[in-house]
């Protein structure tokens, strides 16, 4: 792990290159360009809240009011996270001439990948803490928002970097995540609140790693108060085990990943 730091580490030129590229490349051709990556979340935002707070009309506890901000705060993250997996699984296959190159380091592509969907995430957050002015729930405990965000870094890295080398070999994952990533998105409290789980079903939750980001994320911007403190570390030291296991199987394919793609 300390050796693949070390490589993203000496090529944070290149990374931030590529990731400034990819962020341009999104929107290129379009009217609107970048203003689309504000948009973008402030359009789902109204979406699900149409659909949650006066189609479906989900029954909401008191703290989840308002509805639409409780569950955008953790759309959002989980957008950055369930976004970056799905695009690192197809990464090196993308990219299968850059990583033919003898002196082009592969794991900077999924990096590059989880680093511009954190980009997207953090231009998105404003739109979350406007209407978060707007319902007059803004707090000092949004100082420590930065928290959650390395944690969930962290850990996203480490899947992202484990599921990019595997699918070179085992294609088929990419199309098993997808559905993995749906099963994920429900045992995480975004669309429900933690505290009416109750039982076999809570104690699974605590072995979530996004579950307890999610939840850091909701008492930050919505709720005003931090104590989640022992499940965000839980959550860290998840992801310095992914990050340690996604480096070590990186470093076991590397040599095959030129073959594979």
């Amino acid at each position: 792990m300390i050796g693949l730091l070390q490589v993203l580490y000496r090529y944070r030129a290149l990374i931030s290159s590529l990731v400034s590229r990819e962020l341009k490349a999104r929107y290129r051709g379009s009217v609107l360009g970048f203003l689309w990556s504000f948009i973008n979340p402030l359009l789902l935002l109204l979406t699900y809240t149409l659909v949650f707070t006066i189609i479906l009309r989900v029954p909401q506890t008191e703290r989840m009011s308002p509805y639409y901000l409780f569950f955008f705060s953790g759309l959002l993250p989980w957008t950055w996270f369930a976004s970056s997996l799905l695009e690192s699984s197809s990464v090196l296959i993308a990219g299968g001439n850059l990583i033919k190159k003898v002196l082009f380091p592969a794991e900077v592509l999924p990096t590059v990948t989880v680093l511009a969907n954190l980009a997207n995430f953090l231009l998105g957050l404003p739109i979350l803490l406007g209407f978060l002015a707007w319902e007059g729930r803004l707090s000092v405990s949004l100082l420590l928002l930065p928290l959650p965000i390395i944690v969930q870094l962290v850990f996203t890295l480490g899947c992202a970097l484990f599921l990019s080398a595997l699918t070179v070999h085992f294609r088929d994952l990419g199309n098993i995540l997808a559905h993995v990533l749906q099963l994920w998105f429900f045992a995480t409290p975004i669309l429900y609140d933690v505290e009416i789980l109750q039982g076999t079903v809570r104690q699974l939750m605590r072995l979530n790693p996004m579950g307890h980001v999610i939840i850091s994320y909701q008492q930050m911007l919505l709720f005003g108060y931090f104590d989640h403190w022992r499940g965000l570390a839980g959550s860290l030291v998840a992801g310095i085990v992914a990050l340690g296991i996604g480096a070590f199987v990186f470093d076991r394919l590397r040599d095959t990943l030129s073959e594979g793609v």
